[in-house]
């Protein structure tokens, strides 16, 4: 992060050295340096960093609410809602002051929300939550196409611009409209979390602790909402970061729950815009691309290595197949009878399960006696042999029919 910032304030035109950057923001507007740092790189920094906090977060608790790691803040319609009341406006031509254009995104962000929220309120199941999700915001995003259509050449590409993700000409007062929203958001964030760990064990198990798993689950979708709604205003919807952020903190902590995740998945997806915003301002220079376009470009292959990766960690429960026997069933109950009576039988009944000879010769010494001490001690050693075995019979006894005909053929 810290590399990530300081990239962010020196690189560009004008380039910034890295020692006369305190001097660049101590001159404020007296020098070149110090406009273009302090009146235009320090918000879009600050923005960025603010951003990828409240996607990270707002991914984390989708996921841990809905229990499913494929849950992205973009599946509740935020994104497509936000978008459709920005671009409504601007294509019927309505006159709306810029002070109002973030409060008309933030209501098509609540109603894209609301909707997935009423399902969610409803009692469905989480995967249902999210096919809810996914078809709201295809219908929102089916209304957007169709104002594109009627939009001429220059709101197209306002629109086009917005729809991506961009932090392009964003000043302090971007960054003080978030203010509000956050300081409701955030404590109720620190609240939710606990429930969260709770909300991962089932609805079942939540219940049964005490915690109305409908209503945790409706709540933690809200706090998602209020997180996204208000970022997705101001810089449009910046996608996949709320599903790579989360899986980069798990791999930190993997045994951890929701309360330890939080903080690091906020950090990871600051850290995340934060890089994605320097490609996008200085790969194609002076031309700026979206910063969204990078994080889906680059997001989404590393969410999926991450995927990948995680279920293949040393530790991790190997999946049962159809032919591995099942853990307490009858072939299971077999081969432990089988490998009892080797042990306690004798020799042939070693045999019989397929054990190497060497066993059976451990379990009755007297058959060794008898090979090396004449007829005398293999007389003696054949009694022992003929006594492990009927013991190893009459334990067989208990072996499930499938494997008594062979002991009996063996004998």
């Amino acid at each position: 992060m810290a590399a990530a910032s300081v990239c962010a304030l020196t690189l560009g035109t004008p380039y910034v050295p890295l020692h006369h950057l305190p001097a660049a923001l101590l001159d404020g507007d007296t020098t070149l340096a110090g406009i273009v740092v302090g009146e235009l790189r320090v918000p879009r920094l600050v923005l960025a960093l603010v951003a990828g906090a409240c996607l990270g977060a707002a991914g984390l608790v989708l996921q841990e609410a809905l229990r499913n790691p494929l849950a992205v803040p973009e599946m509740l319609g935020v994104s497509s809602g936000a978008a459709l009341g920005v671009a409504a406006p601007l294509v019927l031509a309505v006159a709306v002051p810029a002070a109002v254009q973030p409060l008309l995104a933030i209501g098509g962000a609540a109603l894209g929300g609301g909707l997935t929220l009423l399902a969610a309120g409803l009692g469905r199941s989480p995967s249902a939550v999210l096919l809810t999700g996914a078809a709201v915001a295809a219908a929102l995003q089916a209304a957007l196409l169709v104002l594109m259509v009627m939009a001429d050449q220059l709101d197209l590409q306002l629109i086009y611009r917005y729809l991506l993700g961009s932090l392009s000409a964003r000043t302090w007062d971007h960054v003080a409209g978030l203010g509000p929203w956050l300081l409701v958001a955030v404590p109720a964030l620190v609240l939710c979390a606990p429930v969260l760990s709770v909300l991962r064990l089932g609805d079942e198990d939540a219940e049964a602790l005490g915690v109305r798993a409908r209503r945790a689950r409706f709540a933690a979708l809200a706090i998602a909402v209020v997180l996204i709604a208000p970022v997705t205003a101001v810089c449009g919807p910046v996608a996949w970061v709320g599903f790579l952020a989360p899986h980069l903190a798990r791999r930190i902590a993997p045994e951890a729950g929701a309360v330890r995740w939080l903080p690091w998945s906020a950090a990871w997806g600051a850290v995340v815009v934060a890089v994605a915003d320097l490609p996008a301002r200085l790969a194609l220079a002076p031309v700026e691309t979206p910063a969204g376009a990078w994080t889906a470009l680059l997001g989404v292959p590393a969410g999926v290595a991450l995927l990948r990766t995680g279920n293949r960690r040393p530790g991790h429960p190997r999946r049962w197949r159809g032919t591995d026997p099942v853990p307490g069933g009858p072939g299971d109950t077999a081969a432990d009878s089988g490998r009892t009576g080797t042990v306690r039988g004798g020799g042939e009944d070693a045999a019989a399960t397929g054990a190497p000879a060497g066993q059976g010769d451990e379990a009755c010494p007297g058959r060794r006696e008898g090979a090396a001490g004449g007829p005398e001690a293999g007389r003696s050693g054949e009694a022992a042999t003929g006594r492990g075995a009927d013991a190893g019979a009459d334990r067989g006894a208990d072996v499930p029919p499938t494997r008594r005909p062979r002991a009996e053929e063996a004998r």
